[in-house]
Parts: C-alpha cells; sequence; structure tokens
C-alpha cells in the first residue's frame, strides 16, 4: 500500500494546480530560499485603456502554503475587468523564512506589477490589495509606514490605493498574534500595524466575524477607531456569529458573496474598479 501511495501527488498540490489553471504564473522575485510566484487572471474582455489591479495575500500566518485561498475573489474581480493577483511569499514551512521575509516580498510585488505595468496594460494609480489574517498585516505594511520608512526603490512605490481586509490580524506585538513569526518582539512591536497609524492612508474596508477567536473584533474596532479618529477612511463590516473563516468560498457560499459584493461596492465608489454596465435593454 505505501509503495501506491508514494506514486500519487499530495491532494493539495493537485488541487492548487486545478485551481491555477486559469491563471499565468509569473517569478515576481528572485531571492536565496528560491522563487517566488505571482498567479494572474485576466479580464476576460480586452481593453486599451490601462485596467485596474486587485492583489491578494493569503492567510496562514507566513508558515502554511495557502496561495488559492483568494482564486474565487481573483476570477470575480477578473470577470469585473480587473487583473488580479494571488500572490505567494515565502512562508516557514517551504523555505525556512518568517514574517519580514514575507513582508519584503509583499512590497516588492507591488512594485514589480508597477514596473510591468505596460505589459500587464495594468493602471498603476488602481491597484487595490486585500489580505486574511497575516495576509492583511502584509497589505497593511505596503502602506501604512511613513514616507521615510518606506521610500520608493528606482523611484517605483509600493503603496496601494486601496486595502481590503478579511479577519485581519491588526497588532503582532507580544500581547497580539504572530509576535513569534518576527526575530524579536522591539521588531513585532514597530510592525505591528496599531503602531503605525497614521493620517493620509489609503480607504480601507474590514470584513470581521464577531466571533473570531483569532483576531479578536475587539482589537479590530479599536484599530478602526484610531484610523478615523486621524481622519481615515475605514469601514468595519461585523458578521454576526461568524468565525475567522466566514469570507472564504469552500466555507461560507453566503459569507463570500457578501464579502465579494461589499468590496466590489468599495471599489467602484473610489474609481479604482469600473461600474457594472447597466443591462442592456430588450
Amino acid at each position: 500500500m505505501s509503495s501506491i501511495l508514494q506514486k500519487v501527488p499530495p491532494l493539495g498540490e493537485a488541487r492548487d494546480r486545478k485551481m491555477l489553471e486559469e491563471a499565468s504564473s509569473y517569478v515576481y522575485r528572485q531571492t536565496p530560499q528560491g522563487e517566488v510566484l505571482a498567479h494572474v487572471f485576466w479580464p476576460q474582455k480586452t481593453a486599451l485603456a490601462p485596467r485596474p489591479a486587485v492583489v491578494f495575500f493569503h492567510g496562514g500566518l507566513w508558515d502554511a502554503p495557502m496561495h488559492t485561498q483568494f482564486v474565487p475573489h481573483c476570477q470575480h474581480f477578473a470577470s469585473r475587468g480587473a487583473v488580479a493577483v494571488a500572490a505567494e511569499t515565502r512562508i516557514f514551512s517551504k523555505h525556512a523564512t518568517g514574517a519580514m521575509e514575507a513582508i519584503e516580498d509583499a512590497r516588492e510585488l507591488m512594485r514589480w506589477l508597477r514596473q510591468h505595468a505596460e505589459t500587464f496594460n495594468l493602471d498603476p494609480a488602481r491597484i487595490s490589495v486585500g489580505g486574511a489574517a497575516g495576509g492583511a498585516v502584509l497589505a497593511l505594511l505596503t502602506a501604512m509606514p511613513k514616507p521615510k520608512h518606506l521610500p520608493p526603490v528606482e523611484g517605483v512605490d509600493c503603496r496601494p490605493q486601496a486595502l481590503m481586509l478579511f479577519s485581519s490580524i491588526v497588532n503582532t506585538t507580544p500581547k497580539g498574534q504572530g509576535a513569534g513569526r518576527f526575530p524579536d518582539a522591539k521588531t513585532a512591536t514597530r510592525h505591528s500595524p496599531t503602531s503605525l497609524v497614521r493620517s493620509k492612508l489609503p480607504p480601507m474596508i474590514l470584513f470581521h466575524g464577531t466571533s473570531d477567536r483569532i483576531a479578536p473584533l475587539a482589537e479590530v474596532k479599536r484599530f478602526r477607531s484610531r484610523l478615523r479618529w486621524r481622519r481615515n477612511v475605514c469601514e468595519l463590516l461585523e458578521f454576526e456569529r461568524a468565525d475567522h473563516s466566514f469570507f472564504n468560498f469552500n466555507v461560507s457560499q453566503e459569507g463570500f458573496e457578501m464579502t465579494v459584493a461589499a468590496a466590489d461596492r468599495f471599489l467602484v465608489q473610489r474609481g479604482l474598479l469600473d461600474p457594472e454596465p447597466a443591462p442592456s435593454q430588450a
């Protein structure tokens, strides 16, 4: 029996390959630990004008390989005319790396997209970023540090125009979540979104379950209040009795559809996604 099982590829890998069949995969970064990939989903219709882009960073607290988590979201936004990216970053289980390497990768991916904006026919001024849990931390850390702490590299900025955060971790201090994935407590605190709140941040929308035991809603509500006190746009949509994974397509179709529809509306309102065309009259 064991010899038969050894010939069968892991089910997770086969499933991931199937889910990514519609995507074009690119190496956006060469690292000492190996190549890092971005899986790009293209709009179904061609367009002469540059298109918006939406990037998603998966959860898993920079450990588990979950890069297909946002494939259904990418398919939705590609159907809406955006270039949609399911991002990989270095993770502990594959690369023996921690949070800092994942943060570097997330920022580099944003720059890579802008560097190749003409090739991908995307608008570098209309790039939105989403993420779940630890992936939401990555999204936030492409935007929140002060400009002097996050300067452009070769003239290319990594900052997005908007953020969509699902079951977000916002506190990576030792009193929060994920501090052990950083080199030390001081570094974890310095990179905690709660430590980086300031004015003039991109608009954000957060989706959070009231029964989330991994990333407590109370932390997210305090984070939202501090952002709004500094006159930032920050929407928080609470989902009653929903847990940490409620927004995933394979967990709750209702949660998925509600959050995607709200994210779609959020981007349309800010000019970062084109409105859906009105139905044609027969």
